[in-house]
């Protein structure tokens, strides 16, 4: 009883016949479970292609562009195009690389995103070919964990291809990403936090089935706004682009990769895409249910392969929020990046942990916590007037004037070194003193000068 108080009302209601649970799994025969695999495979490649369709559409929709509308109907086999020009590209490899671990790199960086997807429910329990089964590659008690797992795995993909192509631009692609990925990956199982202690679980059917009557992203608002953020900086797309800044390392960590290399690289990025946006479904907008309208109206609207539609529908809303994200926000420096993580998104989500918990345990003990929601969310809305007031009136701060008589300061004391100017340059200006040369200074030795 103390399992089904914890999971909330969601569970109290009970799962329906047709909803998997976590015993459902490992009785499937061996052809299942390959044509589970096999599906989860064709869906994420083809996945790939149309979010790649999808992107430049969009975007060249944005900025007044046609976009692809040259190979196939509508530019829709443009996807396809690229992958085999990718394939008939030249492989290059530097002759200075660890040939080693520049081959394994791209492998590190797509095995992981194609496991990460193994763990997503698309819909509840249907029949294929008179055998009963769920639609989901397979379940565990720590399914959310294998994510994570996995994610920090493709980080290695990045740090290694970045450290053994001995170059000083993918080094440094290399060395963000670590940095990247760690300091939003704590901030991403921070948020996963209450929703394992509203849902009583870890594995994916079981937190699905725990938002029978209301999603998470409603009663845990709050942690869906930190996993929107943090899938932002796991993905490495505009704005937390960093470890690909095209503007300052060239390409970051693949600058050196040509040809089916480079494709992995490309795949993983769109494959983790399409996982972070699935990961959200399920964890917060109550995974393949449909939504409140729908599920009041049709009875049947969560039973068969209609939960399929709407599993599709809430996972390419996602994947258009990161395509709209990239044509209107520019990078960020990589100063605010850190800052964002590290003192924003982390001690916010470590409060949010302990105000969830401390509510959860107070509801079990039968305490009404109405009194304590309304002064949590009385105080949260004075805090963030006071931060907003405090940084306006900061930034409103007016410059102390400058003291009479003193000279202003050199823009190059304590700065970065400024190279000398070429000769050319001094031609008519008199209020700019010429910079000395080697041959000056003799000059000026032999003279007597000083």
């Amino acid at each position: 009883m103390s399992r089904l108080t914890l999971a909330g009302q969601a569970v109290l209601a009970g799962p329906a016949p047709s909803d998997p649970t976590l015993s459902t799994f490992g009785k499937d025969p061996w052809w299942l479970i390959g044509g589970k695999v096999l599906v989860i495979f064709v869906f994420l490649v083809l996945t790939v292609l149309m979010s790649m369709w999808v992107e430049r559409r969009v975007i060249g929709r944005m900025q007044l562009r046609v976009g692809p509308n040259r190979a196939g109907p509508f530019g829709l086999l443009q996807g396809l195009a690229d992958g085999v020009k990718l394939a008939l590209k030249e492989d290059i490899v530097p002759r200075n690389v660890d040939k080693v671990v520049f081959v394994l790199a791209p492998v590190m960086s797509a095995v992981p995103a194609f496991i990460s997807f193994s763990i997503i429910p698309f819909g509840p329990t249907v029949s294929v070919f008179g055998h009963h089964t769920a639609l989901q590659g397979t379940d565990l008690p720590v399914a959310v964990l294998l994510v994570l797992a996995m994610s920090s795995m493709g980080v290695y993909g990045i740090v290694l291809a970045g450290w053994s192509s001995m170059s000083p631009y993918s080094l440094l692609g290399g060395l963000r990403s670590s940095a990247q990925v760690i300091s939003y990956e704590i901030a991403m199982g921070l948020s996963f936090v209450a929703v394992f202690l509203f849902a009583g679980s870890m594995s994916t059917t079981e937190i699905v089935n725990a938002q029978a009557n209301t999603w998470y992203a409603v009663l845990l608002f709050p942690s869906f706004v930190v996993y929107v953020i943090t899938m932002m900086g796991e993905s490495n797309r505009i704005p937390f682009d960093l470890p690909e800044g095209e503007g300052e390392l060239v390409g970051g960590f693949h600058t050196e990769y040509s040809s089916l290399k480079f494709a992995m690289f490309f795949l993983a990025e769109y494959i983790n895409l399409a996982t972070l946006s699935a990961l959200c479904t399920t964890l917060f907008l109550g995974g393949w249910r449909a939504p409140a309208p729908i599920s009041t109206v049709w009875s049947g609207a969560n039973s068969g392969w209609w939960p399929v539609l709407w599993f599709m529908v809430k996972l390419w809303l996602f994947i258009f929020f990161f395509i709209w994200l990239r044509g209107s926000l520019p990078r960020v420096r990589y100063d605010q990046l850190m800052k964002l993580g590290w003192k924003v998104l982390m001690p916010f989500s470590l409060g949010w942990i302990l105000l969830v918990a401390a509510i959860r345990a107070l509801k079990n003990e039968g305490h009404n916590v109405g009194t304590l929601m309304a002064v949590v969310v009385v105080l949260a809305i004075a805090v963030i007037a006071l931060t907003f007031v405090w940084e306006f009136a900061r930034g409103r701060r007016p410059e102390e004037p400058e003291a009479a008589g003193t000279a202003p300061p050199d823009p190059a004391a304590g700065g970065f070194p400024v190279p000398p100017m070429d000769a050319p340059h001094y031609h008519g200006r008199r209020d700019v003193p010429r910079p000395r040369t080697t041959e000056s200074s003799r000059e000026e030795v032999s003279s007597g000068t000083h």
